[in-house]
């Protein structure tokens, strides 16, 4: 099968995965300030901080949670990239199937997460090759809230993303309700928030808020 040119996907999966893709994201300006536009206020940024193993979610409870509102100064906001689509997080699997099975992109390289923080978000990005026929990729894009960021595993699909799953909980609090062994994966299991996020606490590269269960505790 030709690989796709850049714009295609979207048209495809309007076309032949009614409802895949995300609604358009765009943040509006109130008072010289940037504002989401979405549903529900953003709960405290350190309410994120304090888990270290995925609280119960489903796809349905993702899908009901829109990234929420958060306020930044109207400046040097990063830009949010549309390519090659934006997928709700419950119907990924199924548009990575579609992709595989019926547009030849079988290869799945690797799992990205962004934190965009002036937006109240996460973005996670996969990338998709077709092995068969060689070129550039595809990117599919996955938004989810930052106070509550599930997108369900595709490990079972392709074992590959197992590692990298367990990198986005580790690293941004990414959860991936289905996932065979849900835990982190460069940092020990009672280490406190994550931190790659970018409210994440540290001085230069030292992360200071972090203490060992039991070291404050008098004897």
């Amino acid at each position: 099968m030709p690989l796709l040119k850049p714009g295609e996907l979207r048209a495809i999966l309007q076309r032949e995965l009614p409802g895949v893709l995300a609604p358009p994201f765009k943040p509006r300006r109130t008072n010289g300030q940037v504002e989401s536009g979405q549903q529900q206020a953003q709960e405290d940024a350190a309410a994120t901080m304090g888990a270290t193993s995925p609280a119960p979610a489903d796809a349905d409870s993702a899908a009901a949670t829109q990234p929420a509102p958060v306020h930044e100064e109207a400046t040097n906001l990063p830009a949010l990239r549309d390519d090659d689509a934006v997928v709700l997080a419950e119907r990924l699997p199924e548009t990575l199937i579609f992709l595989r099975d019926r547009l030849g992109y079988n290869y799945l390289s690797h799992i990205t997460a962004v934190d965009y923080l002036a937006y109240g978000v996460i973005e996670v990005i996969y990338h998709m090759f077709n092995i068969e026929e060689g070129g550039p990729g595809l990117f599919v894009r996955v938004r989810v809230p930052r106070d509550n960021p599930v997108i369900p595993s595709i490990a079972n699909i392709w074992p590959g993303a197992n590692l990298q799953e367990r990198e986005a909980w580790d690293l941004y609090g990414v959860q991936f309700p289905g996932h065979p062994y849900h835990r982190r994966i460069y940092m020990w299991e009672e280490f406190e928030g994550h931190p790659m996020r970018k409210d994440f606490e540290k001085i230069g590269d030292a992360y200071y808020h972090f203490t060992w269960k039991g070291e404050d505790e008098e004897e």
